[in-house]
């Protein structure tokens, strides 16, 4: 079912696919290669003022994408852009404007029922903050957050900011993780390897032509599902946990809690981490065997993203790469070099 609302020889459509559908030089242009679609303010009467624009901007958003109580900027002019492009059941969207706030409410949710989850990526240098589920989130330049459309929602940012969805049916992402609620409004960092690998790969998909073989499109859709498990966190740790049962499971918790807070110490071990807890060594090497990663390799891996982190940030920029190894865990430099070479592809003098 379609339904139009025309505004100034623009006429905005409403698909089963994709939200909203607005014609543009681009798409007369490359109509049959492209499938994205746009929203865009600059579309709108140019007679009217700007508290008019807004008005009826979000008059056509709520009829026509999903239902959203927003506040705009006092400071700035009213500007609101956004893009769409269908990806099988998905929509990677980007926003960006002088949208201050935006709110989702019971009566909002009643309105539209739209019941997806949307990973929100934050493309701007303003901070979103918001709250859901009883969870304050904070989103910097470069983070995300996955939110639900079902839930109540609050976000805030500067006066003028950009951002990013990718707009996921319940149904897709409930089916690859069942506990993909434990993940809502909890923020991903900026240097989480799925969440970077996530946008290069849906920037990919958007520059490209619309993708026609049915193969593609599934392969392309669990491509994406997949690496926001990954960057959330429901697929990893959570899936091995969610995978176990009982004490089996609390027990596991406690040992990779136990790796994440002594990780940096040198002396750390399997038979340390087993007394601390009571366990046997044995025990510990093979409920993490059972996770596909052993003991070694955990360690390994925490305290070669720690000093990434460490070298990615320019408050570092004084200390030596020796120190750095060292508060990570590493004694011997040598080995150090050698593994965050063949773990992130370049020196780590490189990486500052």
């Amino acid at each position: 079912m379609r339904t139009s609302i025309s505004c100034s020889g623009q006429t905005f459509i409403r698909s089963n696919t994709v939200p909203f559908q607005v014609k543009t030089r681009a798409q007369e242009r490359f109509g049959r290669f492209v499938q994205k679609n746009v929203f865009s303010s600059v579309d709108l009467p140019s007679h009217l003022d700007h508290h008019a624009r807004f008005a009826l901007w979000q008059d056509i958003h709520v009829a026509e994408i999903w239902s959203v109580e927003y506040t705009i900027s006092e400071k700035l002019a009213f500007e609101a852009a956004i893009e769409a492009t269908a990806v099988g059941p998905l929509v990677l969207g980007q926003m960006a404007g002088t949208i201050r706030h935006a709110s989702r409410k019971a009566s909002n949710i009643a309105a539209d029922g739209r019941d997806g989850y949307l990973l929100l990526i934050n493309n701007g240098d303003t901070v979103l903050r918001g709250a859901q589920i009883g969870r304050d989130y904070s989103v910097g330049k470069g983070e995300a957050a996955l939110v639900s459309a079902s839930e109540g929602l609050q976000m805030t940012g500067g006066d003028s900011n950009v951002w990013a969805n990718v707009v996921v049916p319940r149904v897709v992402l409930e089916s690859a993780f069942k506990q993909i609620d434990d993940r809502l409004a909890l923020c991903i960092g900026a240097d989480n390897e799925a969440l970077d690998m996530l946008k290069r790969y849906c920037s990919f998909l958007e520059a490209g032509p619309t993708l026609l073989s049915p193969d593609l499109v599934n392969h392309a859709t669990e491509t994406i599902v997949d690496l926001i498990g990954l960057a959330t966190g429901a697929k990893g740790e959570t899936a091995e946990l969610a995978g176990l049962r009982g004490l089996r499971a609390a027990r596991l918790q406690a040992i990779l809690q136990k790796m994440r807070e002594n990780f940096a110490d040198p002396s750390i071990s399997a038979q340390g981490v087993a007394r601390q807890l009571r366990l046997s060594v044995r025990y510990v090497h093979d409920i993490l065997q059972e996770t596909g990663v052993s003991f070694a390799e955990r360690i390994l891996e925490l305290r070669l993203q720690k000093a990434h982190r460490m070298l990615s940030d320019r408050r570092n920029d004084g200390m030596r790469i020796s120190e750095i190894a060292l508060l990570s865990g590493f004694s011997d430099v040598s080995y150090f070099n050698r593994c965050f070479r063949r773990r992130f592809g370049s020196t780590p003098s490189g990486a500052r």
